[in-house]
C-alpha cells in the first residue's frame, strides 16, 4: 500500500510538471480574527514615502522570502485580475510599521498582498454576497494556504467579512482609486462557483489521465475543462465545484497529501 501511494504520487508530480501558470503557497501563522474595540474612523493614516515611479521606497524589492517560499513582487499592477480567498488582521497588528513603513491603522479601507507593488489600488469583491471595496494594499502578506489578501478590519467590516473570518473574493488592480464608479461597499449578484485549477494541457490525454491520478488520490469531484479561449485549446484540469473556504482548505490539504502544490482558483 506504502508503495502504490509513492508511484501515484510519483505519477502526479511528473503531469503537473506539464501545467501552465499555476500559484504556490506558503504557511504562516493565521492572522486574529478577534473584534477589536470601537473607535473613530476617521484617523488619517500616515502617507507613503513615495519614489518617483509612484510607489513606496520600502517594501518593494525585486523579490523576498518567507519560510523558504520565494515571492517575486510584481513591477505593476496594471490588468492583475485574481481570485481566491480572503482573510482579515486586526488589533494585534493596530499600530505597528506595514511593508512599506506606514502605520497600519485597522480602520483605513486598507489591506496586505504578497506580490502587488505598493502601494496599489484595488477594487475586492466578496463573491459569496456581491459586495465590493476600493482598497489601498501597503502591506506584505498573507502568507497562509490559499490566502490571496489581507484585508483590514475596517475592509472586512464592509465586505462582511469579519464573522467567517475568511470568504471568497476578486482580487482586480485599478490605475487609480476612482477607477471604479465608488469606492464605497455596493451589492451585486453573488458569483461563487469556485474550482481549483491544478493543470493545463494541450492534449487531452493527458489531462483525462492527470484527472484519473487525481480523483484516485483525493476522491473529489474533478472535472477537464475545455478552454478555447486566446485561439488556443487548453484542457485544464479543475477539482470542485468549491462550496465554502472549507472545503477548498480540505482540498487544498488533500492535494499537498497528493504531491500537488501548484494550484489556483477559477470559477469557470
Amino acid at each position: 500500500m506504502i508503495l502504490r501511494r509513492c508511484l501515484l504520487a510519483l505519477m502526479v508530480l511528473g503531469l503537473a510538471g506539464l501545467n501552465t501558470g499555476c500559484g504556490s503557497l506558503s504557511k504562516a501563522k493565521p492572522p486574529p480574527v478577534t473584534a477589536p474595540a470601537a473607535r473613530a474612523p476617521d484617523q488619517p493614516s500616515p502617507p507613503a514615502v513615495k519614489r518617483a515611479d509612484g510607489y513606496s521606497r520600502y517594501g518593494n524589492p525585486g523579490f523576498y522570502e518567507v519560510n523558504g517560499q520565494r515571492y517575486e513582487v510584481l513591477q505593476s499592477g496594471t490588468d492583475f485580475v485574481e481570485r481566491g480567498i480572503a482573510s482579515w488582521y486586526g488589533e494585534d497588528f493596530h499600530g505597528k510599521l506595514t511593508s512599506n513603513r506606514e502605520v497600519y491603522d485597522m480602520y483605513q479601507m486598507t489591506a496586505a498582498h504578497k506580490l502587488l507593488p505598493l502601494p496599489t489600488w484595488v477594487e475586492v469583491t466578496n463573491l459569496e454576497n456581491g459586495r465590493k471595496v476600493v482598497l489601498r494594499v501597503n502591506d506584505r502578506g498573507p502568507f497562509k494556504d490559499n490566502r490571496v489578501i489581507d484585508l483590514s478590519y475596517a475592509a472586512a467590516l464592509k465586505l462582511e467579512v469579519i464573522q467567517k473570518g475568511t470568504a471568497f473574493v476578486e482580487v482586480r488592480a485599478l490605475e487609480r482609486p476612482d477607477e471604479v464608479e465608488t469606492n464605497a461597499a455596493s451589492a451585486s449578484a453573488p458569483d461563487a462557483h469556485m474550482f481549483l485549477q491544478v493543470g493545463a494541457f494541450g492534449d487531452r490525454d493527458n489531462a483525462e489521465r492527470q484527472k484519473v491520478l487525481l480523483t484516485a488520490a483525493i476522491h473529489q469531484p474533478i472535472r477537464v475543462f475545455e478552454d478555447r479561449t486566446g485561439g488556443r485549446v487548453l484542457y485544464k484540469v479543475q477539482v470542485g465545484p468549491i462550496s465554502d473556504v472549507d472545503q477548498a482548505d480540505q482540498v487544498v490539504s488533500l492535494l499537498d497529501a497528493a504531491g500537488v502544490a501548484e494550484h489556483h482558483f477559477v470559477n469557470q
